[in-house]
This record gives structure tokens, C-alpha cells and sequence, in this order.
């Protein structure tokens, strides 16, 4: 598959899921227990739950929960990866001293156990998935920062620079051209990707705990409902006889299409 065609079904992709978040109702509606456990023949789009109300609501509500928050860790991600790879090219030895004991200290910290100490001190008012997915986006910058910067250790660090700069080009070409575009793209576009998908499962997985202990969720209102919502609903078919399948189907493919999206985002970034 071509970058091109890669980055527009991407693209399509999260633009829908972005427009359905957008449009996610504040509450649920009350439902028609006529039509409860309708499948998508039945009830177009996608079937009913268990009170007769549109799973609809459940890809709305849970896109509006999760989309948004984790685009921008992920961006978070990118944009430490690409300071990561600059600060190695401008050859400072206290630089990069003082870079690596802050990515050592912050790689140390155990990820659940701090996200978890984030999402009990935050007040009730600020509780959401932005917060936590920054929190686990600054503890995985380390990686992202290591890798782009031996990246740029590999290209020449500021030996590269310094020819560039010789040859005459301005410092806005050599870095974010030569060194960002050309360079550190695919990298930090992949890492950035993988953030995505990270806060996306840390999501689901923080909710789906929230259902089964019957707690508030840590990520979201009591008014919204999480893409965990479908797949707990989903799950009662595999092991009781409840025609959920739909619930757990439609889930599974929220899950498995905004993974396609950032697979094929790295691939459209990948290098040449």
C-alpha cells in the first residue's frame, strides 16, 4: 500500500471517529424495552442493549471519551521524540548529560501504579482521560526521546548540521527538514501511534474495572459510557445465554479500527 493511499484511509478513519465523538449525546436515553437486544438487522446501525437503547450512543459516548484525549498524548509523544532528537544534534555534553538522568528517572517510574496516584488525586471535577492519558504519555516519552536521538546520533548529530550549515542551508531547512522531516518522522509518527493505542486500551481497560466493581469510572461521567460498556455487555454471551454478540462484535471492530488507523499511520510515515 502506498504512503498516500495509507495516510487518507487513516485519516478517514479518525475523522469519523472524531465526528462521532462530536456529536455524543450528554445522557443516554431512556429506551424501548420492545426493542431490547435487537441486532443491527433489526435496529439499524448497530442493534440495541439490553434496555432497548441504540448502541449508537455507546460509539458516540465512548469516542467522545477517548478519541480526542488520546490524539493529543500521542502528539505529546511526537513532539518530546522530535525535542529528543534535536537536543542530540546540537552536541552538548551537559545537554545531553542532564537529558538522560531526567529520561532515566522518569523510565523508572512503575506507569500503572503513577497513573493510578493521578487518578485518585485529582479532584472529581477535573477527572477525565486527558489527564491520565498526559500522565502515561510524559512516562513513555523516554523511549520515543531515546530512539530519535540515536537516530540523530546515527545521522551525525551536529557534524550534520555543521555540513548542512556550510553548504549554505538556513537552520529552519537543516532541522525541521532535513533532521525532523526526512530523518526523525518515522519514528516519532510511530511512537506517537503507539501512545495512541496505549491511552486507548488504558481507557477501556480503567472502565471496564469501574463496570465490574460497580465504581465510578475514573476516565469519564457516570452520564457516559465507554467503549467497555459494549464489550462487558458483549462478554455475558460467551459465558451465559444472552444474544449480545452484536454488543461484543461492534466493540471489538471500534477497537480493531482505531488500531487500524494508527497502524496505518506509521505506515504512511515510514521511511523512504
Amino acid at each position: 500500500m502506498s504512503r498516500r493511499v495509507a495516510a487518507g484511509i487513516a485519516a478517514l478513519l479518525l475523522g469519523l471517529l472524531v465526528v462521532a465523538g462530536l456529536f455524543a449525546p450528554d445522557h443516554m436515553e431512556s429506551g424501548n424495552a420492545a426493542l431490547a437486544l435487537k441486532g443491527p438487522l433489526a435496529v439499524p446501525p448497530f442493534g440495541t442493549d439490553e434496555r432497548g437503547r441504540s448502541l449508537m450512543i455507546y460509539v458516540e459516548q465512548g469516542a467522545s471519551v477517548v478519541v480526542i484525549p488520546a490524539l493529543l498524548s500521542g502528539l505529546m509523544v511526537g513532539f518530546l521524540g522530535i525535542l529528543g532528537g534535536l537536543l542530540r544534534c546540537i552536541g552538548s555534553e551537559r545537554v545531553d548529560g542532564a537529558l538522560q538522568y531526567i529520561l532515566e528517572l522518569l523510565g523508572s517510574l512503575p506507569r500503572m501504579v503513577v497513573i493510578l496516584v493521578v487518578a485518585l488525586l485529582l479532584p472529581v471535577e477535573w477527572r477525565g482521560l486527558l489527564p491520565l492519558g498526559m500522565a502515561w504519555a510524559l512516562l513513555s516519552a523516554p523511549g520515543a526521546m531515546d530512539e530519535a536521538a540515536a537516530v540523530a546520533e546515527r545521522l551525525g548529530g551536529a557534524r550534520f548540521v555543521e555540513a548542512l550549515r556550510a553548504h549554505g542551508f538556513s537552520w529552519s531547512r537543516i532541522y525541521l527538514y532535513h533532521v525532523v522531516f526526512m530523518n526523525l518522522r518515522p519514528v516519532v509518527v510511530r511512537q506517537a501511534a503507539e501512545t495512541v493505542l496505549q491511552v486507548t486500551f488504558l481507557e477501556i481497560a480503567l472502565s471496564y474495572l469501574a463496570i465490574q466493581e460497580n465504581q465510578s469510572s475514573f476516565t469519564h461521567s457516570d452520564s457516559i459510557h465507554s467503549w467497555a460498556s459494549l464489550l462487558q455487555s458483549g462478554y455475558r454471551w460467551l459465558v451465559v445465554d444472552i444474544p449480545t454478540s452484536h454488543a461484543l462484535a461492534l466493540g471489538l471492530a471500534l477497537i480493531g479500527t482505531l488500531t487500524v488507523a494508527a497502524r496505518l499511520t506509521a505506515h504512511a510515515a515510514r521511511a523512504r
